[in-house]
């Protein structure tokens, strides 16, 4: 990783610390749709343990640990994972959620095939390099069960926000003080080589509004 890099992901995890800390519970108690459809996908193929990357404060791992899954909620923000905490004890779900603060540059803590399904909401499209979500999706790989699968979402290239406000590069473009890293829908399918993908679902979110894809890709149950 260059310097360039490395300053830019500090920034934006000073930037979300701040976020987290003087808005806490921003995004509301309510799980987001791509959240609610995973839980069903993830119901339907057997899954029982999640792995959230980026989970933040919690909605959608507290939404997960309300459907009965066992939940491993990861993000770099201590702040963010704390109010996680106090709200799975308010909620009644504490035994079912466990938390790690985790850069998602750095390899995952777990072993390999130790989990069912992998849910990530706008995490890959944080100010991650192309290089850094490629190794991202390869740990992702490693930790998945054979079958297991992988639901994320990412903004795209017909986003508003795409080339506007501060260039970084790699398609990361910084606006109102957050990095997002825009994606093509080349680098959806070369992430998906070696894997299944299921589905690429066009939707969008917020008052922009955000425009994303949902991602569905799982390990072929032969590796």
């Amino acid at each position: 990783m260059s310097e360039s890099e490395r300053d830019l992901g500090e920034v934006q995890r000073e930037h979300w610390q701040q976020t987290y800390g003087g808005h806490p519970g921003m995004y509301g108690e309510e799980p987001s749709e791509p959240a609610v459809h995973a839980a069903a996908a993830f119901r339907t193929a057997g899954a029982r343990e999640v792995l959230e990357l980026g989970a933040g404060h919690g909605r959608d791992a507290l939404f997960f640990a309300r459907e009965g899954f066992t939940v491993l909620a990861t993000d770099f923000s201590p702040v963010g994972l704390a109010q996680l905490r106090d709200a799975a004890g308010a909620q009644g779900v504490a035994e079912r959620v466990t938390t790690a603060v985790h850069d998602a540059r750095d390899p995952l803590p777990l072993a390999d095939a130790s989990v069912d399904a992998v849910f990530a909401h706008m995490l890959l499209c944080m100010a991650l390099s192309t290089k850094e979500i490629h190794a991202l999706v390869t740990e992702v790989r490693r930790v998945l069960t054979p079958g297991g699968s992988f639901i994320y979402t990412v903004r795209h290239t017909e986003d508003a926000h795409y080339r506007a406000g501060i260039g970084h590069g790699d398609d990361i473009w910084e606006h109102g003080g957050f990095a997002v890293h825009f994606f093509s829908r080349e680098l959806v399918d070369a992430l998906a080589e070696g894997w299944s993908l299921r589905e690429v679902h066009a939707f969008e979110e917020g008052g922009l509004p955000r425009r994303l894809w949902r991602v569905t890709q799982t390990v072929p149950n032969n590796g």
